[in-house]
């Protein structure tokens, strides 16, 4: 069996999470949960499923009448990959792939000014982020411990993530310069 990309494990997983679904379904559970740090382009929606059926993992079946949509149902052999990429401590190393970054490195080439702007617009996006993130953790159900654990734990990583970004825009747009660089911590 070929590794599996993240993507298809995003599938196999809110398939087992939330039953069967058609790729649009799939695509509204997406944008519900991973998007916030996992987008998936909504064109793969709709091809990883089938993949996935031709593996084995998922079994498709076809409505016959109405709007005849495709639903996917995990089967055994889908539940077995799961289980195993879980299990697996390894992951990948992370992917930054920042524009106010590549901004910020390159940022030596324009006007000094230019770093401020951008340090205030991004601190202002980041506390937006945070606010989001606190706010879905503030909402998280009680009554619904199958999921209040393990989406407390992320949203407490989104937040702890965003606020250091707020910290670190927030005081480079009042010392452009970086006088503490050498107090790293």
């Amino acid at each position: 069996m070929p590794e599996l990309t993240s993507p298809e494990c995003v599938v196999l997983g809110l398939i087992a999470r939330h039953g069967a679904m058609t790729p649009y379904e799939l695509k509204a559970k997406v944008e519900e949960s991973v998007d916030y740090f996992w987008p998936i382009p909504h064109a793969q929606l709709y091809r990883i499923p089938a993949r996935l059926a031709q593996l084995g993992l998922l079994q498709e079946e076809a409505e016959h009448t109405g709007r005849r949509r495709r639903v996917f149902h995990l089967t055994d052999a889908g539940h077995t990959a799961l289980k195993q990429w879980l299990a697996d401590p390894h992951a990948p190393e992370p992917e930054t792939r920042d524009p106010a970054q590549l901004k910020l490195f390159f940022a030596d080439l324009g006007d000094p000014a230019d770093v401020v702007a951008l340090a205030r617009e991004q601190a202002r996006q980041h506390r937006y982020w945070l606010e989001v993130y606190q706010s879905l953790r503030a909402g998280l159900d009680p009554s619904d411990q199958t999921r209040l654990v393990s989406r407390a734990r992320i949203l407490k990583l989104g937040i702890l993530h965003e606020q250091a970004y707020v910290d670190f825009w927030e005081s480079l747009s009042i010392d452009p310069d970086l006088d503490d660089l050498a107090d790293t911590n």
